[in-house]
């Protein structure tokens, strides 16, 4: 809180040991000037936190739950707005000596002071990309904030110029997919001088550069260098006996820099035609970046021209020196949404192993062979999540997923649905892309491929609220192509292939359904969301939605077949009794090993909790059944699958007992299958390493189930737990004795 206060000196150095402060709640009550101060609210806080309970708000008259939601988290650098500031204004720093031009009087310094800028702006950028603003990181550059200053300094210029045509380029892309949503604050410039005039020159400015100065490593190169004056080039420094290793040092940062800049521009170039340029860019990057880490040893050595930081771990330079021209409070008076606390800053290290993690997520995005089918691009984008890619990389995959409202920008979605439905030619002759439901399913489509490639937990929120879109779809357009087939049974058009494309599409509408939900389910999983006493359930809900996943996949596979013509009559069976037909896909065969691991997990789950009494839902605040609605109030309401409640898992696990259990072995079944599996996979290593998971999974559970069916009654200090050591969704049971 603030107070108006005309004790000068005495109060204020009070004020300033305080470790705690508020600002004013009220602003327009009592505004700040130059007579109010900070008040202690320390106390006031340490009473609240003791008067209030587990899971207890401040609830008042004008605060609520939304406002509290919206209140700011105490010493968060992203919420927090602090007090710390050095400099008030920039033209205050520069004045004070903070960024010179040139940056040391001495040519040697001079270079090393440069190098040491590279390098954290590397660390400011790398800390950009995690979500930090642009005003505290990148910005807090003194020299950026003054493009004009570095005009007379070549190197320092040009190296200024392209990093800031980087930050354009990668807000470009990141405004583009809207994935800044994760990151409020990445997006945001503050009205910083983001774009300057000639910055598109920006390549050739380095080129100019990066020639001089090849010109001058080759030269020292050379026998006669010691011997002679250089006369035609202009060293970077003066100690000839340092220059070889401060021209590498400069030249590989430079390199870095343009190379890196080439795959941004050419991983946007329309329909992927930039991709395999890129991917040649990509590998200069991570050779020049190994050329950087190299120089470390050389830039140590030759650090005592600057202050050296305490740690070599988390320096911010490849000297471990503190650069000159930094200061990261300057921007928190001249931007308002910019959070002024100072943040913590990736270490060097940490930066160059940041863009060695995005070169290669971005390498994996240009390596993909742009199938045109949707089962492809969801099998990729599933396969790319697994590489936990930062916001940079997400963004790329969805810009290269999605362009002007097609596939990769080639191919139209309502021929893309098609494709996957297996539905005829004929079908663009009847006008249903046309259909409002129809276009409204190509743009949900598009919608769930942009979902895909959102972080985790923005990933499972939009999955879990897309759900009900997808069921309302289903029954628009099965009234939509009912009415189409109505009004063309009067035409030439045969009826029975009307009927084929009215079932195949309604189908694939329902397949789709069912895969969202199983996604939305195992994210809870990567998101540690659920509890063990919670298992039972979960994997319950998963093995649902499997047999209807797995009914309608077979459905699809089959008509899309000949030989499915001549097996028509098994497509409404379960999916669990065709697990031993030769003639079922692998790919369903795959689908029925987690549907067996789930059900088996259930089930012994549910019998430990019979037998034994472990893994109950307990707790003071909810019920197995609040717990239940928590889970999958969203699920629920899509009615995803129908007729599916609390009261039908009760049903399903009420009466699970071990001996049964056993005896219908669902896990060593999983293992079967997994093994005859392998021959069919044999080319896809994913999958292949799919199909080891599972198989170590089964055969540990499989063997924790026989031992406690046949010690679990005699002895009691058994105890079971569940860790996911051998597969991210599947847990394997441990079994332990007290």
């Amino acid at each position: 809180m603030e107070e108006n206060s005309s004790n000068g000196v005495e109060e204020q150095e009070a004020i300033n040991k305080q470790p705690t402060y508020l600002p004013l709640l009220n602003p327009s009550v009592l505004p700040s000037g130059e007579h109010t101060v900070w008040a202690d609210v320390s106390s006031l806080l340490d009473s609240a936190r003791n008067d209030l309970q587990d899971g207890e708000l401040i609830h008042g008259e004008n605060f609520n739950l939304f406002a509290a939601m919206s209140a700011l988290e105490i010493m968060d650098p992203k919420m927090d707005s602090g007090i710390v500031c050095r400099y008030y204004s920039v033209d205050e720093a520069i004045e004070d000596g903070a960024a010179p031009v040139p940056v040391s009087l001495n040519k040697t310094v001079d270079v090393h002071c440069i190098i040491d800028l590279m390098d954290h702006l590397l660390s400011c950028e790398a800390t950009w990309h995690k979500g930090h603003s642009l005003a505290q990181t990148i910005f807090s550059c003194i020299y950026l904030l003054r493009p004009e200053r570095t005009s007379s300094h070549a190197l320092l210029h040009s190296y200024c110029t392209v990093v800031r045509s980087t930050c354009n380029a990668i807000i470009s892309a990141v405004s583009d997919s809207r994935t800044h949503e994760e990151e409020d604050l990445f997006t945001i410039t503050s009205g910083l001088p983001l774009k300057k005039d000639g910055d598109e020159k920006c390549l050739s400015m380095l080129n100019v550069i990066e020639e001089t100065v090849s010109r001058q490593l080759n030269a020292c190169k050379s026998p006669s260098h010691k011997k002679r004056a250089i006369e035609d080039i202009e060293p970077l420094q003066t100690n000839l006996d340092l220059e070889e290793g401060y021209c590498k040092a400069v030249l590989c940062r430079l390199r870095f820099r343009k190379h890196f800049y080439h795959v941004l521009v050419c991983v946007r170039r329309p329909q992927g035609r930039g991709l395999d340029l890129a991917r040649k860019h990509i590998a200069s990057c991570l050779v020049e970046l190994q050329s950087i880490l190299k120089t470390e040893e050389f830039l140590r050595s030759n650090s005592r021209y600057g202050m050296r930081e305490d740690g070599t771990e988390d320096s911010m330079t490849a000297s471990g020196c503190q650069p000159i021209g930094f200061d990261s409070t300057l921007n928190s008076r001249l931007s308002a949404p910019t959070p002024p606390r100072a943040i913590k800053i990736l270490s060097w290290k940490k930066a160059v192993e940041y863009f060695q993690k995005l070169l290669h997520d971005l390498e994996a995005i240009c390596s993909h062979p742009l199938d045109p089918s949707f089962e492809g691009a969801l099998r990729f984008v599933v396969e790319f999540q697994k590489l936990q890619p930062d916001l940079v990389a997400r963004s790329h995959l969805q810009l290269l997923l999605v362009q002007d409202g097609k596939l990769y920008g080639r191919d139209p979605v309502f021929d893309v649905i098609c494709k996957a439905a297996a539905v005829p030619e004929i079908t663009k002759t009847l006008c249903i892309q046309k259909n409002e439901s129809f276009v409204h399913l190509c743009q949900l489509v598009i919608t769930l491929l942009k979902i895909l490639c959102t972080n985790a937990a923005w990933q499972r929120r939009q999955l879990g609220k897309v759900l009900q879109d997808w069921r309302i779809i289903h029954m628009q357009l099965e009234l939509a192509l009912r009415k189409v087939f109505e009004e063309s049974s009067s035409t030439s058009i045969d009826e029975n292939l009307c009927m084929k494309i009215y079932k195949n599409i309604l189908n694939w509408v329902e397949e789709q359904t069912y895969w969202i939900a199983f996604r939305f389910l195992i994210l809870g999983f990567e998101l540690e969301l659920y509890s063990p006493s919670e298992y039972c359930m979960v994997y319950w809900y998963i093995y649902v939605v499997l047999i209807k996943l797995g009914e309608k996949m077979h459905i699809r596979m089959i008509t899309s077949s000949e030989t499915g013509k001549r097996k028509g009559k098994k497509k409404k069976e379960s999916v669990k009794d065709v697990a031993r037909d030769p003639s079922i896909p692998p790919a369903v065969l795959l689908l029925q090993c987690h549907i067996y691991l789930a059900e088996g997990l259930t089930l012994m789950i549910a019998a430990l909790r019979n037998e034994h009494g472990s893994f109950q839902c307990r707790g003071p605040f909810n019920t197995e059944q609040e717990r239940f609605i928590q889970h999958f109030e969203l699920l629920q309401r899509a009615s995803i699958p129908d007729h599916i409640s609390y009261y039908s898992f009760r049903d399903y696990t009420a009466h699970a007992q071990f001996d049964s259990l056993v005896m219908c072995n669902y896990f060593k079944e999983a293992q079967r299958i997994a093994k005859e599996l392998r021959s069919s996979f044999s080319n896809d290593a994913n999958k292949l390493a799919e199909l080891r998971h599972i198989e170590q999974v089964a055969e540990h559970n499989g063997i924790a189930l026989n031992l406690v069916s046949r010690l679990g009654s005699l002895d009691p200090s058994l105890k079971v737990s569940f860790e996911f050591n051998h597969h991210p969704h599947f847990a394997t049971a441990v079994v332990k004795r007290s």
